[in-house]
């Protein structure tokens, strides 16, 4: 199964790069995910860019995140139009996507590109669903989402395709 997703997830990346396809392609091996995954800080929220490349008119991110059980629920939209793929590596929780974020709302810079983020302590009206190891969730650009809760800590991949190249190449 595990494979079967990482095959769904290569072949996400790789359909979406076919129309100007780079003349080389980038590896991150299992080893080099858990090392950087080991790395992260554990006693809060931690969600890090491993590689950041230009794959020919626009850009692609492979983020490592911890997040620890003790982390409170939270929401955030990103103002821009990059969307982000989740897989998750360990652990379960509950997603919400959709909806609007509770009041109130707070404006900050976004730490992971150049745009704003809006974040708030959950969302009203969206879409609950549990994730855990393996599963895929697919947000667009703009869509509220954020934890309601987890079960123990979790630790996921986020894919960000990035059409306007915000992301810094890394």
């Amino acid at each position: 199964m595990r494979k079967m997703m990482v095959g769904i997830f290569m072949l996400l990346i790789a359909s979406s790069a076919w129309a100007q396809a780079p003349t080389a392609a980038t590896d991150i091996t299992a080893a080099q995910v858990q090392a950087f995954i080991k790395d992260a800080p554990h006693d809060r929220n931690s969600d890090r860019p491993m590689r950041v490349i230009d794959v020919g008119g626009y850009r692609i991110g492979i983020f490592g995140v911890f997040r620890p059980k003790s982390a409170p629920p939270n929401a955030t939209v990103h103002q821009t139009n990059v969307s982000e793929t989740y897989y998750m590596l360990e652990g379960a929780g509950t997603l919400v996507t959709g909806g609007t974020l509770r009041k109130p709302a707070t404006p900050r810079q976004s730490a992971l590109g150049d745009w704003t983020d809006n974040g708030s302590n959950g969302i009203e009206g969206g879409v609950s669903r549990r994730i855990a190891k393996g599963d895929v969730v697919i947000i667009p650009g703009g869509v509220p989402h954020g934890w309601a809760s987890t079960e123990g800590d979790i630790t996921y991949l986020i894919v960000r395709s990035d059409p306007g190249k915000k992301i810094p190449l890394k």
